[in-house]
């Protein structure tokens, strides 16, 4: 539990401050002492009389009653000084900047167990420890520096990295982001990211509340709690952008199926972002770009006019957009003419409109007001003004300060120079604004930010089937593998159609359900994992003959017991799975079937719940989609119906959350239906 005690304290305690700045003591008090606190400030350390100006206690038990500790002495001492503190002096909110605790060995997690066990007996706010601090408007409990601008309308960051938070703020920082708060976590021992973000979002307030939240995470501890409550904050209109680090696994968890293989932790993470609605940024840079972008108002439309007095960057710039999806429509007509007069001879306005290097300010006034009024085909703004070196920028850069104001179109000012027009970019930060300095970063990020969306889900409608079957046929199966009859049994519930099949170890009941089925028939091996390697897969067959010849030839087929008949279909291998992680819940995933899924790995995944109206967009997103569409000719596949039944695969899975593994592969599909060809269910109780 977060309280008042920990972010709004009325007397905070450094223990371990000290008068040198390089060592954590001294510069979180420094922090502290310079901050905007306005309460009691007091200090503890055995070997000092005054700390910064401060009279200084020798031991916490000469304290009063204090709110908050910040600390920073050695870890072995840690336990005693919190329990004085916390049952003696009725402190609240502590902030631990020692390391020396679970991140190092047993005996540090067992000094972290004993103190989390204090703090949450007095019912007791923890951030740490092995932390940089925490800094709020109230005050700075941080030994780091540079300190940003703060502004209860700025920036919410939670960090899991002490080291890398002080590089993100540095960086947010030069590109004029303002901080409402600034909380490194460390190890998370009792607070961690879920709880800050569930914190933000139930004292959420229109109007007062912070609406952009920026995440750098190492470890997703409590992902339902994390889609919670960042979900909730996206829908209540915040925006949220995070870097989830060691997405680089040296290799997923051996498992026997592809969509075990597919389903790595970090496809659940990309899931889960995916799912809340968060910008997913792979670098600090990126974090803090799309952090100024957040501060600029939305982009409603994928159409962006570029305005540059620079060739090369503007280039670059719709390469980048181009590529993520946006357009750079081309500008033409009487009024495109009227504006091309009010420039200088060689200028271009077809789009990027290009006023050259000796472009004036009254020039980029003409241009953003046309965008603005006169192009209908334009939702948004790009403006590329750095400096040839020729005369100083401040017009231009005050020009775009007072569009700001008046536009209606989003604008977002680039500026590629800083050491000629090092005096212009620093008056237009003080104006609060933020820029962005590469053109192609920019562009990036600008389609990560356009192309995330939010998707409510909170009531999602789950598709319709026959529980009271599939429960049985869960309740009464073993760990392990299920046989295909029993796939067949579930599919059936779950209103999954397979195509006719059935398994015999005899070669004559082969025949007599080949028989009933009807050629064409393919057969394939009971056993072997990847039935195509070891030659246990037989298509188009066509008479009895063949029927028995291969039956012949492929039970003889190593850790083969047994085999299926089905009938053959026509269509696209398309495929749906599903793997079930210890953390995240279920994992849907889909895309192109059969040996494509190896190959191209053009998967989708999603975490359960999904509905249909969720997983329609998720296939046009695959970039396989012109094969689903159908393609030269070639019959595609029906959207509605894959879409239906991926949905169903979830209802399956919540209905019968034993189900480690499901592998639907190869599905195949035309226009008019949609048949599973073969499947692998696992299950793993308890």
């Amino acid at each position: 539990m977060i309280n008042n005690k920990l972010l709004k304290p009325k007397s905070i305690v450094v223990v371990g401050g000290s008068d040198d700045m390089n060592k954590p003591g001294g510069a979180v008090l420094r922090n502290l002492i310079n901050s905007n606190f306005e309460g009691s400030i007091y200090v503890v350390n055995p070997k000092s009389e005054i700390v910064q100006g401060i009279k200084c206690h020798q031991t916490v038990e000469e304290l009063p009653q204090v709110d908050c500790a910040i600390i920073a002495i050695a870890a072995k001492f840690c336990v005693q000084t919190v329990e004085i503190l916390a049952k003696q002096k009725q402190t609240g909110g502590f902030v631990i900047l020692s390391a020396g605790f679970s991140e190092e060995n047993k005996e540090g997690a067992e000094l972290e167990r004993k103190i989390v066990e204090i703090i949450n007996s007095v019912n007791a706010s923890l951030i740490g420890p092995n932390c940089t601090g925490m800094l709020t408007t109230h005050f700075n409990g941080a030994f780091t520096s540079p300190i940003p601008k703060l502004d209860p309308q700025g920036v919410d960051f939670i960090s899991g990295s002490g080291a890398t938070a002080i590089f993100i703020v540095d960086n947010g920082i030069r590109k004029g982001i303002k901080f409402n708060s600034v909380f490194a976590v460390g190890n998370s021992a009792q607070l961690g990211v879920e709880e800050l973000l569930e914190y933000f979002d139930e004292t959420y307030v229109e109007g007062k509340s912070s609406k952009i939240k920026l995440l750098y995470i190492e470890s997703i501890s409590k992902p339902k709690k994390f889609l919670k409550h960042s979900s909730s904050l996206i829908q209540k209109g915040c925006r949220i952008a995070a870097i989830k680090s060691g997405s680089s696994e040296a290799g997923s968890r051996a498992a026997s199926s592809h969509t075990g293989a597919l389903a790595s932790s970090d496809v659940a993470v990309e899931a889960l972002f995916k799912k809340a609605g968060i910008v997913r940024c792979n670098g600090r840079d990126e974090l803090m770009t799309v952090a100024a972008i957040f501060s600029y108002p939305e982009l409603k439309g994928k159409n962006i006019a570029i305005i540059t007095h620079a060739g090369g960057p503007a280039v670059m710039l719709t390469d980048a957009l181009s590529n993520g999806g946006l357009e750079i429509p081309h500008i033409e007509g009487t009024k495109a003419q009227e504006l091309l007069l009010k420039l200088f001879g060689g200028s271009s306005v077809g789009n990027p409109i290009d006023i050259l290097a000796t472009g004036t300010a009254e020039q980029l006034n003409f241009c953003l007001d046309a965008c603005n009024n006169d192009f209908e085909n334009i939702d948004g703004i790009c403006v590329i003004w750095g400096s040839p070196g020729l005369a100083p920028v401040y017009e231009p850069y005050r020009t775009l300060l007072k569009k700001f104001e008046t536009t209606k179109k989003p604008i977002f000012p680039i500026f590629p120079s800083y050491l000629f027009v090092e005096d212009e970019v620093k008056e237009f930060l003080q104006s609060g604004r933020s820029f962005f300095q590469d053109e192609t970063l920019f562009g990036n990020a600008l389609t990560k930010v356009f192309n995330t969306k939010v998707t409510a889900h909170s009531n999602i409608q789950i598709a319709d089937i026959d529980e009271i079957k599939i429960r049985k046929i869960i309740d009464n199966s073993e760990n392990g593998y299920l046989a295909p009859e029993k796939i067949h049994e579930i599919f059936e519930a779950a209103k999954i159609p397979m195509s006719k099949e059935g398994v015999t170890d005899n070669e004559e009941d082969c025949v007599k359900m080949a028989k009933e089925f009807g050629f064409p028939l393919v057969m394939k091996v009971v056993g072997p994992v990847h039935k195509s390697d070891v030659g246990g897969v037989s298509l188009n067959i066509n008479d009895e003959e063949v029927i028995r010849s291969e039956f012949k030839r492929m039970i003889k087929i190593k850790d083969t017991y047994a085999i299926l008949l089905a009938e053959q279909l026509s269509g696209t291998e398309i495929f749906i799975g599903a793997k079930r992680d210890d953390k995240f819940g279920h994992l849907i995933l889909f895309g192109l079937g059969g040996i494509f899924i190896e190959i191209f790995k053009d998967v989708k995944a999603c975490l359960a719940p999904i509905s249909t109206t969720e997983a329609k967009p998720m296939i046009k997103e695959l970039k396989s989609y012109k094969i689903i569409q159908g393609i030269r000719g070639k019959e595609g596949v029906n959207e509605e119906i894959f879409a239906e039944l991926i949905s169903r695969v979830s209802a399956l899975i919540a209905v019968a959350p034993e189900i480690f593994e499901m592998d639907i592969n190869p599905l195949l599909g035309n226009t008019s239906y949609i048949k599973a060809v073969d499947a692998r269910i696992r299950v793993v109780k308890n």
